[in-house]
């Protein structure tokens, strides 16, 4: 190959042989420099600078011109490993040309990097938090799988280079509220924390996550970006984590500024350093660690050992080696918000919508609709397909966009607001009720926004830093549905009531329950979601989602918000009868029949196999889920859990056989002292179309087998 001047711009050399000699060239300021998010060149070497803080939740981020793909809870919808990694692979090539473009133009700012602090794989465990549409929703295994799945799509398999790099965040136990979260220390039962809070985290450390970020909070009195028991202890060496850690944003600073630990920044710098936080988003590094060495808190061997991990990431994407060895840097910018991007994002907006409630099967919609009213304060709104964390997209189809375009001819469509998104009407009027009134459907946008749910300083509506106080529809928006309801049946009107319900959380509907034909659960779909839930009301598209979350009756279920025990949360520890929807819920246009359940001993574990039915005459899809209760008369124990699933398509009329293989592993617990266990007894393992403690709403869709552990 051509010469090239020094040892480490080698890409023939080892990584580790090439990280050595950089090491070997840089004074001990310039090493601290790369420990900040922003590293700034190291011109007499040829380094240029690189800004770590990159966002890709559900495309790139704050970057201009991406393809916006739904928010991540309505990926985790889905319930769809292969169709998640398509996103995330699609997400991973954006992301490689426009940052080769930027740095053909000299650019190299934030969010211009290939490091990406994504996937966000906290537990979704109550629905007040306003970042729980950043989450895979609220259960350990669907988080880790689809998790996964995203890690994969953003890293790539190529055995040499990383395609980007992605992260686990917030490393841990960590999920609101917002306004406590620069000194909340949270102290879960161990057996919470190995079972609920950890488990995702070690998927993806398993699944080779380049990165781990830390979370703001406190874990047992221990700031979690200057923990030794969460990064030394748990990740380094029990998991064997190989990666690079980042601290959240400033995080460090809390240290001595809330938490009071530390009392000075330089401590604060030591203590983060030793304990396994290598890069710094923050200013924490910059001020603190040249006193900090000087003062003996650090070693220089310990800015080493932080700065190789931080290296080996750079390397690994090729960024010292180049552009003609690298795959993927000559990814053309035709390819963001491209067509097949385009297409992949209505596909996966169409898999996350999910059929809450069908009442004589309004849905699909079908020629004796012929006049259709659109209301609602979301009809219109390009933040309600956005959520937070995303890109810019020049073709985003709202709601009234995607229905214009996606409605047939000769079907009267019209729209009014009608109503506010949060605050009473200042100057009612009765004109929308008038048409309603006339109308064979109306149609109702509904729900929540990011302005009202979100993070800390970007929910700019919220009272709560982002959270949500209550979890009920907003009292304008309930007021609003109870007018047009009594409305249409003074008028003797018989137009039909569909609901569709935008946001990022739980949303407690129990009165629109009683009055609406048909619910729909949109979440926030992205740049095609309008044209997606046109597809989905016209029957041209099947609602292929199903929830990752419980929906409980009302804020009074649940437990208090600071509470981080599982006790009455999430389906496997809440009381029934304070569901309205149970997790893994959702109705189809197709129906489908399981049966034939069979459950064999298998090498070092279980096989299960059942057949699915579809025994309608439309063809459809189905989410098949697989979960463990009992054992029978141990409390200790979650009502249920999920242990495996799949996503399926049957045509018309046919069947087909799911089997699942279930580790040994799948079938060990917990103790109170975080212990991992074996225990014997009497299960049930149900195969259901939802969490199987709550009350059958579809029986055809379950079947159960008792199951001895010994």
């Amino acid at each position: 190959m051509s010469h090239v001047s020094h040892p480490f711009l080698n890409p023939d050399f080892p990584y580790d042989q090439r990280i050595d000699d950089l090491l070997g060239r840089l004074t001990t300021g310039e090493k601290i420099d790369q420990l900040r998010w922003d590293s700034p060149a190291i011109e007499r070497l040829g380094i240029p600078a690189y800004n770590w803080w990159n966002e890709a939740l559900h495309g790139v981020g704050r970057n201009g011109r991406a393809t916006v793909f739904p928010q991540a809870i309505g990926l985790s919808a889905t319930w769809d490993r292969a169709l998640v990694q398509q996103v995330a692979t699609a997400v991973s090539d954006e992301a490689r040309a426009k940052h080769h473009a930027a740095v053909r133009r000299g650019s190299r700012q934030q969010y211009q990097g290939l490091t990406f602090w994504t996937p966000n794989i906290n537990i979704f465990r109550d629905p007040r938090w306003g970042r729980g549409q950043e989450t895979w929703g609220e259960d350990p295994m669907l988080t880790g799988e689809l998790g996964a799945a995203f890690v994969r799509g953003l890293q790539g398999d190529n055995p040499r280079y990383l395609k980007t790099a992605a992260c686990a965040k917030h490393f841990a136990v960590h999920s609101g509220p917002e306004e406590l979260r620069h000194d909340f220390d949270v102290r879960p039962s161990k057996k919470d924390l190995r079972e609920t809070y950890l488990p995702a985290f070690e998927r993806l450390c398993h699944e080779g996550v380049e990165a781990f970020m830390g979370a703001y909070n406190a874990l047992y009195g221990e700031p979690c970006c200057g923990s030794p028991f969460l990064l030394g202890d748990i990740l380094r060496k029990e998991w064997g984590f190989r990666g690079h850690v980042v601290s959240d944003c400033w995080a460090i600073r809390d240290f001595h500024t809330t938490y009071k630990v530390t009392g000075m920044v330089e401590e604060s710098a030591a203590l983060a350093l030793k304990s396994g936080c290598d890069l710094n988003c923050g200013s924490t590094y910059c001020d603190g660690l040249d006193g900090a060495l000087l003062l003996g808190l650090i070693s220089e061997d310990d800015i080493d050992t932080a700065l190789r991990r931080v290296l080996a990431t750079r390397f690994k994407l090729g960024m010292f080696d180049p552009d003609d060895v690298v795959p993927w840097a000559s990814i053309s910018m035709d390819i963001v918000n491209g067509e097949s991007h385009r297409r992949l994002a209505k596909e996966a907006a169409v898999q996350s919508i999910v059929l809450l409630q069908n009442r004589d099967g309004v849905l699909p919609l079908n020629e004796s609709v012929q006049n259709i009213l659109v209301v609602g304060p979301l009809a219109s709104s390009v933040e309600a397909m956005l959520g937070n964390y995303y890109g810019l997209s020049g073709r985003i189809s709202t709601l009234i966009e995607g229905l214009a375009l996606g409605l047939p001819e000769g079907l009267r469509i019209d729209y009014r607001k009608g109503c506010l998104l949060n605050q009473p009407r200042p100057n009612p009027s009765d004109w929308t009720f008038f048409e309603a009134a006339k109308s064979d459907l109306v149609l109702c946008c509904m729900g929540l926004s990011p302005d009202i749910e979100g993070e800390e300083g970007d929910a700019i509506e919220s009272a709560h830093k982002g959270d949500r106080e209550r979890i009920e529809l907003p009292d304008c928006q309930v007021e609003f549905l109870r007018q047009l309801s009594a409305r249409l049946k003074a008028d003797g009107s018989k137009a039909k009531v569909v609901v569709l319900l935008f946001g990022g959380s739980a949303i407690a509907i129990q009165e629109v329950v009683e009055f609406a034909d048909g619910i729909l659960q949109v979440w926030y779909p992205g740049e095609a979601g309008g044209e997606a839930i046109a597809a989905v009301l016209c029957g041209e598209s099947e609602p292929g989602g199903r929830l990752p979350i419980t929906v409980p009756r009302n804020t009074s279920c649940l437990p208090p918000f600071e509470d981080y025990s599982m006790r009455g949360r999430t389906y496997r520890y809440m009381n029934p009868e304070d569901v309205l929807f149970p997790f893994g819920f959702g109705l189809g246009y197709a129906a489908f029949r399981y049966e034939n359940l069979q459950v064999k001993r298998w090498v070092d574990g279980w096989l299960v196999s059942i057949d699915i039915l579809n025994t309608s005459a439309r063809s459809g899809s189905d989410v098949v889920q697989c979960y463990l209760q009992g054992p029978e008369g141990d409390l200790e124990q979650p009502a249920c859990r999920l242990l495996s699933f799949e996503k399926i398509s049957v045509t018309a009329g046919a069947s087909c056989q799911v089997r699942f293989e279930l580790p040994d592993s799948h079938f060990f617990s917990f103790d109170a002292d975080g212990c991992r266990k074996r225990i014997p007894g009497d299960y049930h393992l149900t195969v259901s179309g939802y969490a199987p403690v709550f009350p059958a709403v579809d029986a055809t869709r379950q079947v159960s087998a008792k199951l001895t552990i010994v």
